[in-house]
This record gives structure tokens, C-alpha cells and sequence, in this order.
């Protein structure tokens, strides 16, 4: 884990019940027909420890609901129920199961907890699609920020070759994966909505390593709306 400074504090009632902004990028798709994507939202947890932190790519907490995200017409959670693999064979808590069950609560019964150090969690959409975006839930009841996020997508289950990095905001490397200039963000019931593009592939990666509150790695869930390929 890169060396960070986190600092406790009380921040107020408009910090607990701040979220996050998600992707700053609207999808490069250049299809007319586009419509809103169907995100539907767990409930909102206001109440543990607010936290100050500090790092060169911190995304500062915003106060606002994400704006809807376009994409075309008929994109859908292709992950919805998929198989899921991991770097934890044997997770601390809950089941690989849980990443793609459509649970998004905050409350333990949905949380899915890999060991300490650099974790994967992996889906298999279960053929090749066109994917728009990748909604992230790690855990979010209270404020907790995620160490060296890496999503990648790729039609090679190893990830040993033609892989695409969609995020990363590891900004030294620790995980290994390469240094990323994407943004540290605290974590919140909107989930981190990543910008995939329209890129193609079967599998879609995540990583994590750590987080403020200890050095495990937690998911609640993980959507990736798409579609699948023509022909």
C-alpha cells in the first residue's frame, strides 16, 4: 500500500451525506439513439466517522446526485447473475455469488470480503459485448476510500494480453498493474460509475488493495451495462 496521510475528524452532517460524482466523462458512443441508464440505487447509510484524507488524486466528496448516464438504447446489466472468479479463493465474508446477486445494501449480510494486500474480483459476461459502462459498490456504510482501484476488461480470462484499462488511480504502482492518473474517491451508495466506451470484451476485472478503515478488500456489487456483439 502507497504511503498516505488520513487524518479523522468531524466534518458534519453535509459530509456524511456527501457522494461522490462518478465518472467525469459522459461515454464517447456516438450513437443518436441513447437513453438513460436503469440504475437503481440501494439506500443511502448516513452515520460512522467522517474522515479528512489526503492524497495527490483525491476526488474531493461533491453534494449532488449523479446526472443520468446515456448510452444507447438496450444497454443492460450483462452482469446480473454471471459467474464470479477471484485472486481469494476463500473470501473472509460472504460469497464470490454476492458481486452479481443484485444486492447493493450497505449491510454485511450483502458483503463480499477478500483478504489483505492487491485482490481481484472477476465477472464472465459469458460471451464478447459492447460495454458502456461499470458501476463499482465497495463497501459503503460510512466514509472509506479504496486503495490502488484498477478496473481492466479483456477476452482472455488470464488477462495476459488485450487488456484494457477503463480506471486506475493507482499513482505509484503499488498494485503492480502500472500507474494511473484516475481519481481516489470516498466511497458512497452511488457506486463508482466508470466511462467504458463502447470497448469490447468477455471478462471484467477489478482490483482494490486496502482501504482507510483496514486492509481488506470489500464488494457489494458490480454492474456492467452493455450489450452483446453483432455478428
Amino acid at each position: 500500500m502507497s504511503t498516505r496521510h488520513l487524518t479523522f475528524g468531524l466534518l458534519g452532517v453535509a459530509l456524511l451525506a456527501s457522494m461522490a460524482a462518478g465518472a467525469a466523462e459522459q461515454t464517447s458512443v456516438t450513437e443518436t439513439n441513447l437513453a438513460p441508464l436503469p440504475i437503481d440505487l440501494p439506500e443511502a447509510y448516513f452515520g460512522g466517522t467522517p474522515i479528512i484524507y489526503v492524497s495527490p488524486n483525491f476526488e474531493e466528496p461533491v453534494y449532488t446526485q449523479r446526472a443520468p448516464f446515456m448510452a444507447p438504447q438496450g444497454a443492460v446489466n450483462l452482469a446480473k447473475g454471471k459467474p464470479v472468479t477471484s485472486s481469494d479463493a476463500n473470501p473472509r465474508l460472504g460469497n464470490l455469488s454476492f458481486l452479481t446477486d443484485q444486492e447493493k445494501d450497505y449491510h454485511n449480510e450483502f458483503l463480499l470480503e477478500l483478504g489483505t494486500g492487491v485482490q481481484w474480483i472477476q465477472i464472465d459476461l459469458g460471451e464478447t459485448a459492447e460495454l458502456f459502462a461499470v458501476l463499482a459498490w465497495h463497501f459503503h456504510m460510512g466514509d472509506r476510500v479504496y486503495f490502488d482501484v484498477v478496473v481492466q476488461v479483456s477476452d482472455d480470462p488470464s488477462f495476459a494480453k488485450g487488456v484494457t484499462t477503463l480506471y486506475n488511480n493507482d499513482i505509484d504502482n503499488s498494485a503492480g498493474l502500472g500507474v494511473g492518473a484516475d481519481t481516489e474517491y470516498i466511497e458512497n451508495y452511488q457506486g463508482r460509475l466508470i466511462d467504458a466506451k463502447g470497448v469490447k470484451g468477455r471478462y471484467v476485472r477489478l482490483y482494490s488493495n486496502g482501504n482507510t478503515t483496514d486492509d481488506t478488500n470489500n464488494y457489494v456489487e458490480v454492474e456492467v451495462f452493455g450489450r452483446p456483439r453483432e455478428g
